[in-house]
């Protein structure tokens, strides 16, 4: 592949980067073309943070797929978060997680304290 390498700077030279990346796939490393798909995927990856960053997850819809994938109903949350009004609040984001309750949700279900600490939507506004 003879192409220039550029920097990305519309969705245009986007596109073109990924199908340059899909012509150079399995290039073996240390191959010019192999340097290229490197400088490529770097470029790619820049683009990307830049232009098409993920926000991370809410706090309260982080719990809500976590109890979904865990086939957990609110009952099963009431020995980590308190009460069904209390489950009833911090789901209608009326009252914020305690670090008592982030420490549960985090060690009994495995979700990210760094998640979970994290202001939800109504409060981020």
């Amino acid at each position: 592949m003879t192409t220039d390498v550029k920097p990305i700077r519309s969705e245009a030279d986007y596109d073109a980067a990924m199908e340059a990346v899909a012509a150079l796939w399995g290039a073996a490393s240390g191959t010019p073309d192999g340097d290229r798909l490197d400088v490529l995927a770097t470029l790619i990856d820049a683009y990307e943070a830049k232009h098409h960053a993920m926000d991370a997850p809410d706090p309260i819809e982080a719990i809500k797929f976590r109890m979904e994938q865990q086939g957990l109903t609110r009952k099963d949350l009431e020995d980590i978060i308190g009460t069904r009004t209390r489950i009833a609040e911090v789901f209608n984001r009326k009252r914020g997680l305690s670090i008592d309750m982030i420490r549960r949700l985090h060690d009994r279900l495995g979700i990210s304290a760094e998640v979970l600490i994290r202001p939800s939507r109504k409060d981020a506004a």
